[in-house]
């Protein structure tokens, strides 16, 4: 039983791994405190910049604060 458990818990945190130089708006939106507006900022961001080199690169994004970066570190 204990096992099952834990293959279920595993897959629910694979499921909702986010990889920020890949992700969509859509997977963005699924993260709490990004919506719309933040994830097409993230996205702009990503696209002139290029890849983000870290998580914590994420800062520079207007209205992205230390708060969703570490959402964002626990979900990537």
């Amino acid at each position: 039983m204990k096992k099952i458990i834990f293959s279920l818990l595993l897959a629910a945190v694979s499921a909702f791994a986010l990889d920020i130089n890949t992700a969509s708006q859509e997977e963005f939106v699924k993260v709490k405190g990004i919506g719309e507006k933040k994830a097409e900022k993230i996205i702009a961001y990503r696209d002139k910049h290029g890849k983000f080199s870290s998580v914590d690169e994420l800062k520079n994004v207007k209205g992205i604060g230390e708060k969703i970066v570490s959402i964002i570190k626990s979900e990537s």
